[in-house]
């Protein structure tokens, strides 16, 4: 199976994991789930895997701009229903290695991961 990618092209934590992987010649496909959106049964998967509260990201410009009856009384299905309508709001990179996700980019996560 490949390993999938899944981010926004210009975001700079995607590039360094981009670089990361490029650099250790492990192959990947990459999805951009802005330019083509993502679907249900992926972000399902993630919140499934590590929770809904670390797939959703709250820090980021999209979420802050929500009104506030968007951001309230949240639980897993509210946040993919704002995650499907808006990618933007979905912590990245999500890199789907098959067996398992890894989420966000930390060089030593990914080397314990590749080796």
């Amino acid at each position: 199976m490949t390993n999938t990618l899944f981010g926004i092209k210009a975001c700079d934590t995607m590039k360094k994991a981009r670089t990361w992987l490029d650099e250790h010649q492990v192959s990947y496909q990459f999805h951009d789930y802005k330019a083509v959106g993502i679907d249900r049964e992926n972000l399902q998967k993630w919140c499934d895997e590590h929770g809904w509260e670390k797939i959703l990201n709250r820090a980021g410009t999209t979420f802050r701009k929500l009104d506030d009856a968007q951001k309230s009384d949240l639980d897993q299905s509210k946040a993919i229903e704002l995650m499907m309508a808006q990618p933007s709001m979905i912590k990245r990179p999500v890199l789907d290695l098959g067996t398992k996700t890894l989420v966000g980019f930390k060089p030593e996560l990914y080397a314990a991961e590749m080796a």
